[in-house]
């Protein structure tokens, strides 16, 4: 099977040549059939680039359920017996998803809530505003030992177990691509920060992730840079074209640092043993992400930092007060190549030489 391609042509039928139970991870961003019966327009006249495309228009419920349930039985076959599935919606079409996910014998794991932090207003004052993105992560039975990354997420996450509610901007700026006229080149382009999450979150390095509607390639682009492979679908050749190009600029990570280490295989790392192995220097300086506080680092493992010294959980926790919890590997940072970055990366290249030689 063939990685790292774009299909071009129907997602249904280009999916009847990937063989059964091949791929780890399915992302599906189907058209919403969003029923759009006016153009919309701003207070100021101008005119709203809203969803009009072919793609996303269907005669009827019944034809959209029938193109639903269709997709979904090949993304069941081709899905590995431990694989899963996301699929982000909103109030058009999600809960036709679900019914069909769980006619179809998937089984929810969770509902994501996609909270827009710049969401389109309600111009027309007649409803609330529409600012959330609902996805259902599922896999293909109960008993299907699906991949989660917790203590990843939980480290992204600052020490704190991952919500259900995300938070992100809709995709804009120099992320958002546009064609020569300026104009968006999908209507519909979603921030590659969600996929990091989802991808970081559910697969590991190396996994094969299918984008049946791949669009222009965020599901691609952000699996690359992760270290992980990936098979678009798309009908549309002119997405397929800003894709490739986008996706051919991105170089493909590697490495021990695109890994997640569950917990119960982690060595446990003592700080000072990075002083003990040469990864760390007695009186080096740390700080945390945003450079309020600068800690230096003792001979016996200890750091100090505006007179308080103890280990580098217990300083960061007296610093941010209020008797917060707070996990020292991810608060302190270390510079590398002018940049700041989490000495936890120190604790994982230990880690990997020690698997075999447990601290006591």
């Amino acid at each position: 099977m063939k990685k790292d391609i774009i299909l071009t042509g129907d997602c249904i039928e280009q999916m009847k040549k990937i063989p059964d139970y091949s791929i780890d991870l399915v992302f599906a961003d189907p058209p919403y059939f969003l029923q759009l019966g006016k153009d919309l327009y701003r207070p100021d006249n101008t005119k709203v680039q809203a969803v009009t495309d072919k793609w996303d228009q269907f005669q009827n419920f019944a034809e959209y359920d029938l193109f639903t349930r269709a997709w979904l039985r090949e993304v069941r076959r081709v899905l590995k017996p431990n694989g899963a599935l996301w699929v982000i919606g909103s109030y058009h079409n999600i809960f036709r998803v679900g019914v069909a996910l769980q006619d179809l014998g998937f089984w929810i794991l969770n509902d994501i809530i996609w909270a827009k932090t710049n969401p389109i207003p309600n111009f027309k004052g007649t409803r609330f505003t529409n600012a959330h993105e609902t996805l259902i992560w599922c896999c293909p039975n109960e008993n299907a030992k699906y991949t989660f990354n917790y203590e990843s997420m939980k480290a992204f996450n600052e020490g704190l177990q991952m919500r259900s509610d995300w938070y992100f901007p809709v995709c804009n700026g120099p992320e958002r691509l546009k064609d020569k006229s300026g104009k968006k080149v999908h209507t519909t382009q979603k921030p590659e920060g969600l996929l990091y999450r989802i991808i970081l979150a559910t697969t590991n390095p190396n996994d094969v992730i299918l984008d049946p509607f791949f669009g222009t390639g965020t599901t691609g682009a952000v699996a690359k840079k992760l270290g992980r492979h990936f098979i678009g679908i798309e009908k549309e050749k002119s997405y397929v074209e800003y894709a490739q190009k986008r996706i051919e600029a991105i170089q493909r990570g590697k490495g021990t640092l695109y890994e997640a280490v569950p917990k119960k295989e982690q060595v446990r790392v003592p700080f000072g043993a990075l002083l003990a192995h040469g990864l760390l220097e007695v009186g080096t300086n740390l700080w945390d992400k945003n450079k309020r506080f600068k800690a230096v680092v003792k001979a016996d493992g200890a750091i100090q930092c505006q007179g308080l010294q103890g280990s580098i959980h217990q300083v960061g926790a007296w610093l941010v007060g209020g008797g917060e919890s707070i996990n020292g590997w991810m608060f302190w940072h270390i510079s590398q190549e002018g940049k700041l970055v989490p000495i936890d990366v120190l604790r994982q290249k230990l880690n990997s030489q020690l698997k075999k030689q447990p601290w006591d």
